[in-house]
């Protein structure tokens, strides 16, 4: 086998849409990761300004960067395609106007392995203009295996976030992103935390989430109110039934 046709262990999966003033800070925090072993699998999801463009200065310089161009069709269609085409074992989502720790993906992959755990959770940081909160704040390395726990420490439903964790390929390959909805994380996420046997939370190292305006789901309209309440409807069937 040629170096060049050997897996990744890590997937790391960022869809891209106009992000030409964050997507930068975004892949020089993955391409510097600690844990080198990985591949970036970034999808211009039909991008009109400079994304594509510092996309492919990253690739030029690194080829772990797989760049998937395609024409708008929303977040959804574009972590399904990049969970389709991942080669890793172990895959994780970061938005592409995040970022992330340098040692990120090894604190979660050596936790997943040490525990043979199915999801490795992180903290996170809120980032505004002017402030950050902590929306999980993890300060041991500590197993997880019942619903209950899970759903409790993953914060489910105010936190259902998909990124700050690194899931087995295994767990999530056939489980898929709703396409056309707003709050697809509130679907995605119970599911997957009901299928997981085993979590772990990961101290010492972040996800930072930034809150941006301009952000499809910072938008208001009449769609986004309605998937608002068929998401929350989901959460309170999920939690009656389980």
């Amino acid at each position: 086998m040629t170096k060049e046709s050997k897996l990744p262990v890590i997937s790391v999966i960022v869809p891209a849409y106009n992000v030409e003033k964050y997507i930068r800070e975004c892949l020089v925090s993955l391409v510097e990761q600690t844990f080198r072993d990985i591949e970036i699998v970034v999808i211009n999801d039909g991008s009109t300004d400079k994304t594509a463009q510092i996309i492919d200065e990253f690739a030029r310089k690194d080829n772990r960067i797989k760049v998937i161009t395609q024409e708008n069709h929303g977040v959804s269609v574009a972590r399904n395609r990049g969970i389709e085409q991942a080669r890793g074992e172990y895959i994780s989502f970061v938005d592409s106007d995040d970022w992330v720790d340098s040692n990120f993906l090894e604190k979660l992959y050596n936790a997943i392995v040490n525990h043979n755990a199915d999801i490795a959770c992180a903290s996170a940081i809120r980032k505004r203009k002017n402030s950050e909160k902590y929306r999980f704040l993890y300060k041991e390395e500590k197993e997880y295996t019942t619903l209950k726990d899970k759903i409790k420490v993953c914060k489910v439903p105010n936190c259902c976030y998909v990124w700050n964790k690194l899931y087995k390929k295994s767990l999530i390959k056939n489980t898929k992103f709703k396409i056309g909805v707003y709050f697809e994380d509130m679907l995605w996420t119970p599911t997957v935390l009901k299928a997981c046997e085993k979590l772990v939370t990961v101290p010492d190292t972040f996800y930072y989430y930034r809150v941006n305006k301009s952000s499809i789901v910072k938008k208001c309209s009449d769609k986004k109110q309605k998937d608002s309440y068929t998401s929350h409807k989901f959460i309170i069937r999920f939690f009656k039934n389980n």
